[in-house]
């Protein structure tokens, strides 16, 4: 008996761009892992203002703040983690003693989105995500192109669209509220960011956050800008 998924009015969206911000702590690279692969398939190099992230995609350019002193290193994202509560970014040594918290070991930091990527990077790509479709799925959708405003929720990234057709199914009937995609092409492979909800101002988009964190710990909030 084939399966049917409807997911309607889901809003795709590209050339528009989000200022995301993330805050939390941040730590370093350990010596020991001086040549060490990447998830990316990278090498890492400590010299190299490069960082490891939970889910945004690899190529990404990012501002990493210290709250403490207002230092600011902008590193690309090349790794998976890090993987301890309260961490949001992991980054090299260089990058670290860009923000001055080598002494320390953790700083609290605010991240920005400052490049989603332009495909030319010459970085290897790996799939975020891998599943097994049934070919008998279906899928129906509703599409319509979008110029958001305000805030969402990113839930997170993905390569296969049958993830994202899944989960923004289950995220439509579980709690109500507009899903929207962004479609980005990152060293010339699309990847689609799924996007929860659309709130008028930070402080409702940091209730719902709030609200979901336990079953989505990775998710980050989203700020819609069209660019100019």
């Amino acid at each position: 008996m084939k399966r049917l998924f409807f997911v309607s009015a889901l809003s795709f969206f590209a050339g528009f761009s989000f200022a995301q911000h993330q805050s939390g702590k941040a730590s370093f690279y350990a010596d020991k892992f001086e040549g060490h692969q990447t998830a990316s398939g990278e090498k890492y190099k400590h010299g190299k203002l490069t960082a490891a992230h939970k889910s945004l995609p690899f190529g990404t350019k990012v501002r990493v703040t210290n709250i403490e002193n207002n230092q600011s290193v902008d590193v690309v994202v090349n790794d998976r983690g890090p993987y301890v509560d309260g961490r949001i970014i992991d980054l090299s040594r260089s990058a670290a003693e860009k923000l001055g918290f080598v002494n320390q070991g953790l700083t609290d930091v605010k991240i920005e989105v400052l490049d989603a990527g332009d495909g030319k990077s010459g970085m290897e790509i790996k799939a975020i995500d891998r599943v097994s479709v049934d070919e008998k799925e279906f899928y129906d959708f509703e599409i319509e192109r979008k110029e958001p405003n305000g805030f969402g929720i990113q839930i997170g990234t993905y390569q296969e669209l049958v993830n994202l057709m899944r989960l923004a199914d289950n995220l439509k009937s579980s709690y109500k509220k507009k899903v929207t995609v962004q479609v980005k092409i990152l060293n010339g492979v699309k990847y689609y960011s799924l996007i929860l909800g659309q709130f008028s101002n930070r402080d409702k988009a940091d209730k719902f956050m709030a609200s979901i964190r336990k079953k989505y710990p990775d998710a980050f909030i989203a700020e819609f800008h069209k660019l100019r």
